[in-house]
């Protein structure tokens, strides 16, 4: 079905799951309307020409369509560089709830993958083009589809917390309790119980913030928010392990599985950090409603 509103143009269809991925990639262009995306006028210009295509390979549902009807695989941004460091993967699976995911480029060559795109052996050799992908690092249960697909598929490890273990009950590195560990030279898991009870967030080099759904940069109100009406396990358990390990966090990228991607200063996340924590620990159990998200 398309929007009739750019019959012949960019559009997207019916299928769309109003995920926002396609809002984050571009912006003012691609916006939400009666709980989908839709678009908002079509591009001028080749940087918004190349924002659509972006939009459009990330989608999970393919509903971002361009006016031929077909993607050109030649256009496909990614894995799209963020920075020296970080790739946005896109090609977002609908299995793992149209989350994003990242490449995370060590000195050495070597690459980590956190969560996962959609499976296929191309996206596979896109990514192990970048170098030797090493480990799967899994946030949390509702981002563990092709996990174990692609750490085969690269002979990496595959981890996850103990918590959603059975999400990944064949990973081969499992993360236990709720103190930080070391899993290689300058990365950290924080086990963050709350979205889910095996929520992990992963701290790389004191730069980049991966943190999975346990929180996210909002758009609506330009600071780190919560997810509390999408919160699986406990909110209250969200609010103690802020609590319990904001102080020990130190990031300029915040890199989350939903939600706008940020780069501020550290001392500026800290502070945002720190307030949300307090933010936190007034919030109150409610029943999930997806529409109540602040994207």
């Amino acid at each position: 079905m398309r929007d009739e509103r750019f019959e012949g143009g960019w559009h997207v269809d019916e299928r769309c799951m109003n995920c926002d991925v396609a809002r984050q990639l571009a912006p003012g262009l691609i916006g939400e309307a009666d709980g989908r995306a839709v678009v908002l006028r079509q591009p001028h210009g080749q940087d918004e020409i190349r924002q659509f295509h972006a939009a459009a390979h990330a989608c999970p549902t393919r509903s971002v369509r361009p006016p031929t009807g077909r993607l050109d695989a030649a256009l496909d941004p990614f894995p799209l560089a963020l920075d020296d460091s970080v790739y946005l993967c896109g090609h977002n699976s609908p299995h793992n709830a149209g989350a994003n995911s990242y490449l995370l480029r060590r000195a050495d060559g070597t690459v980590m993958m956190v969560d996962t795109p959609r499976w296929s052996t191309s996206l596979a050799a896109r990514h192990e083009a970048l170098g030797p992908v090493t480990d799967v690092l899994l946030t949390h249960r509702d981002h563990a589809a092709h996990g174990r697909r692609y750490a085969d598929r690269f002979g990496a490890k595959l981890w996850i917390h103990e918590g959603d273990l059975d999400a990944a009950p064949d990973a081969d590195r499992v993360l236990r309790g709720t103190e930080p560990a070391e899993i290689a030279e300058g990365v950290v898991a924080f086990p963050l119980p709350g979205h889910t009870q095996g929520s992990v967030l992963y701290l790389a080099d004191q730069r980049y913030c991966f943190s999975g759904d346990s929180f996210y940069w909002s758009r609506t109100t330009a600071d780190i928010e919560v997810a509390d009406s999408v919160t699986w396990y406990s909110i209250e358990e969200l609010a103690a392990s802020l609590a319990r390990t904001a102080h020990q966090l130190r990031f300029e990228w915040l890199l989350p599985g939903h939600g706008d991607r940020q780069r501020l200063p550290g001392d500026d996340m800290t502070q945002r950090l720190r307030q949300l924590t307090t933010r936190t620990q007034e919030l109150r159990p409610r029943p999930v409603d997806f529409t109540a998200m602040r994207w």
